[in-house]
């Protein structure tokens, strides 16, 4: 998915966490929604600034995840 235009940071919102479009929920704030729990539909009730396309969340975390490296203690 390409969530380039879906996801936004801006140093001078939400101290440049990565915005949903240009609004002030971050990816982190859906991310903990879903994982509190939340089913998609009820995060949009609830949010109606967001909207079925910003699913984008998930694509951005999933690349920013595999992006992660992990460094191991040598004995």
């Amino acid at each position: 998915m390409d969530y380039q235009h879906l996801i936004t940071i801006d140093p001078e919102r939400r101290s440049g966490k990565p915005c949903v479009r240009d609004t002030r929920m971050t990816v982190g704030d859906v991310l903990g929604y879903l994982a509190s729990g939340m089913s998609h539909p009820e995060i949009i009730a609830e949010f109606p600034n967001l909207n079925e396309e910003d699913r984008a969340v998930l694509a951005f975390a999933a690349d920013r995840e595999r992006r992660i490296v992990t460094v191991t203690g040598q004995a």
